[in-house]
């Protein structure tokens, strides 16, 4: 059994959807604990987390699995929210910011790579160099769109399940939070029983996707 066996993905495109990982989530991470930290919060400082270092950032096992099963993470930014001047307003905005600043990856990603294509450096470059610049913006876009889509559902652990809480009544977000459990085991099931996947998680990706080759439209119609 070799190694393609294991992995979702085609063996040669693995440096390309690794670094797009790396980026996306360094990105994500850092854009949530560099948010606490303006907000009066130096938890995530103290613990090193307010950095673009990919290595304070990365889960090994939650990187490993997206490769494995197209789902993982990274490791979580701790926050204290009694430490804001207004807990529950800069609680959101901090959750908030990590999805946003995958948005704003793909954006950027979409324009250099039309760019790039403007500027005849595809069709100027050797047919291996322009395949890999591709192959990695194919990657890096879509992930940055999909993983801004993917934080913004409303289970645990994702970004988008204490985006809800914090907007609750603190008597439901206390009710929320003791069944927290239930709801990652809720979780885990979609990602990794491919029919309720098929019929739950892959819908709301989808809209990830459309946003992506949506964009990738608009910036092409701009530049040519």
């Amino acid at each position: 059994m070799d190694l393609q066996s294991f992995l979702r993905f085609p063996l040669e495109d693995l440096p390309f959807i690794v670094l797009a990982l790396i980026i996306a989530f360094t990105v994500h991470e850092f854009a949530h604990a560099y948010s606490a930290y303006k907000f009066g919060d130096d938890t995530a400082y103290n613990a090193g987390r307010v950095t673009l270092n990919p290595r304070v950032h990365l889960d090994v096992l939650g990187t490993l699995l997206i490769l494995i099963a197209g789902f993982g993470w990274a490791k979580p930014v701790p926050v204290n929210p009694s430490k804001f001047s207004s807990p529950r307003l800069m609680s959101i905005i901090v959750t908030v910011v990590g999805p946003l600043s995958n948005l704003l990856l793909g954006i950027i990603g979409v324009f250099i790579y039309v760019g790039l294509d403007a500027a005849g450096v595809m069709e100027s470059s050797s047919p291996g160099v322009s395949l890999a610049i591709q192959r990695f913006f194919s990657y890096f876009i879509s992930y940055n769109f999909l993983l801004f889509i993917f934080n913004l559902i409303p289970l645990p652990p994702l970004d988008g399940y204490r985006i809800i809480a914090d907007l609750m009544p603190l008597k439901i977000r206390y009710k929320m939070d003791q069944n927290v459990q239930w709801g990652m085991i809720i979780f885990l099931l979609i990602v990794f029983i491919p029919p309720l996947r098929r019929v739950t998680l892959d819908p709301i990706l989808s809209i990830g996707n459309t946003m992506a080759s949506n964009t990738l439209r608009m910036a092409y119609e701009l530049f040519f």
